[in-house]
């Protein structure tokens, strides 16, 4: 790297970007020998989304970031599209006779012979070098279906109950679901989401995993992940979506109604999120990266020699409502080892006077407890010019949070950068919690202790400098501020 990578204009500084050129779709998350791998869907050889390779990345703590050369390269079968790695610890597939190794199955998208119809089939590859170099398996592809174009993005699992490999597997409006005893032999096991969820787009990016509700280990569920891309008809363009349910190996049971939709983020700019497989029991967390980016303008971004950022890697539980288990998402906690100096102020009210504060530097986090008492709705502003500002505010009446970035910088770009973002969400014990993390380009909002998120680009023409904490046709008591000054983490 020379000095001036990661100092160009919007570059982020807490969050993983590529050194340079295209960057998309997180893939192969997976710990293995004290690192976090995180590979993704790259172009090295331009900024708008073109042959697909798998860039590659390690981490000890999921914050800071060592970049490693390309892993995946396009070969005979296409392009290396998205897919996931495991550990295979008892060397189902043959593939590691002396120490366990890492597999990755990904989708090989090329085009049939003699024809411009896109050929998608899921292929492996191995490593014994702890992810360094790695092995096309020779027997590829191991899975296809001549008779399903859209058929990509392997998300595989070890079954335990069961024995199996699972392999879920994005098949354009709904997910198929194989399984394997080796990795390199499939069988179809079911399908699920004929009806069910959200059809605004295209499903991509499928997961599925168990969690506890609430902790409590005699009552888990299982959470289906499954992203969908762009579609000119609705304003929100890409997005993730999930489900609850049950799954004994074969067959997922969705708990709730087809109609229900459930968004993993209100926010426009979280997609294709998937989680971390073979973190060890004794941690036991679910951790889960998505790409902080958005189909409808994605290739169109300002930023010069490098394009597109991940999400902060975030923890998902699950938590009872009254509507049923719902998941929760914050931070990693790896987060702390970034914050610098904090000042806290504590219990006063705000009227029709806006209360202001100075941020010391345009990488920040923000944590504020409102208490509500007679104001219509309640919120803050984070601002760089009298004309470029974020509004985020809370409406009593209706229980809705919105993420306001209409005039949040450049829009030019794209008519449907500019939104008004929001989220139902009832206040606890009538009090609002919020968790900001402000970025050179980004905003990630976390509301609640993580009942709702919100993930926006922002693309100010100077760096956020001004916090105002506001309140409407009324007061509300602000209990807690503290404001956090950040560091990069590309700083060293």
């Amino acid at each position: 790297m020379t000095n001036e990578v990661y100092k160009e204009k919007h570059r982020p500084q807490f969050h993983f970007s590529p050194e340079q050129k295209w960057m998309n779709d997180p893939n192969g998350m997976v710990y293995f020998n004290e690192e976090y791998h995180l590979f993704y869907q790259h172009h090295p050889f331009g900024t708008t989304w073109g042959p697909m390779h798998w860039g590659h990345a390690v981490s000890k703590d999921l914050i800071h970031w060592e970049h490693l050369p390309i892993a995946l390269f396009p070969d005979e079968y296409g392009d290396i599209f998205s897919g996931s790695a495991v550990v295979d610890w008892n060397n189902t597939s043959g593939f590691f006779e002396e120490a366990p190794g890492l597999v990755a199955i990904y989708t090989s998208a090329g085009t049939y012979p003699d024809s411009d119809r896109p050929c998608q089939r899921q292929s492996i590859a191995y490593s014994k070098d702890a992810g360094r170099t790695w092995i096309k398996y020779e027997g590829n592809p191991v899975l296809s279906d001549i008779n399903i174009t859209d058929y990509r993005d392997p998300k595989v699992f070890w079954h335990s109950e069961t024995n199996k490999w699972v392999m879920i597997l994005a098949t354009g409006q709904t997910v198929m679901l194989y399984t394997s005893p080796n990795l390199l032999e499939w069988e179809f096991a079911s399908e699920f989401g004929n009806r069910a969820g959200s059809h605004a787009g295209v499903w991509e990016c499928p997961d599925l995993f168990k969690l506890p509700v609430d902790g409590e280990d005699n009552n888990e569920k299982w959470v289906m992940l499954v992203s969908i891309g762009d579609n000119p008809e609705f304003k929100e363009g890409s997005r993730t979506q999930y489900f609850i349910g049950q799954f004994d190996g074969t067959t997922f049971v969705n708990d709730n109604t087809d109609e229900t939709i459930l968004w993993l983020d209100y926010g426009r700019d979280n997609y294709a999120g998937v989680s971390w497989s073979d973190i060890p029991s004794e941690d036991g967390r679910r951790m889960y990266i998505g790409w902080m980016s958005n189909w409808r303008y994605a290739n169109l971004l300002p930023t010069d020699g490098w394009r597109s950022a991940m999400t902060l890697p975030r923890e998902l539980t699950l938590t009872a409502s009254d509507e049923g288990a719902r998941l929760v998402q914050k931070p990693v906690v790896g987060i702390e080892a970034i914050r610098k100096g904090a000042s806290i102020s504590e219990n006063f009210t705000i009227d029709s006077n806006d209360v202001s504060y100075e941020m010391v530097s345009d990488r920040m986090e923000v944590n504020l407890e409102w208490e509500a008492q007679n104001a219509d709705s309640f919120g803050l502003v984070v601002q760089s010019t009298a004309d470029e500002k974020i509004i985020i505010q809370y409406d009593v009446a209706k229980g809705l949070l919105s993420v306001d970035r209409t005039n949040a910088g450049d829009n030019s770009f794209s008519e449907s950068f500019a939104a008004v973002q929001e989220a139902p969400l009832k206040l606890k014990n009538n009090k609002l919690e919020l968790q900001l993390f402000i970025d050179t380009s980004s905003l990630e909002v976390f509301a609640n202790d993580g009942e709702a998120a919100f993930t926006s680009l922002v693309f100010p023409s100077k760096p956020y400098n001004q916090l105002n904490l506001f309140s409407k046709e009324g007061t509300t008591k602000l209990n807690y501020l503290k404001l956090t000054e950040l560091d990069s983490i590309w700083s060293k």
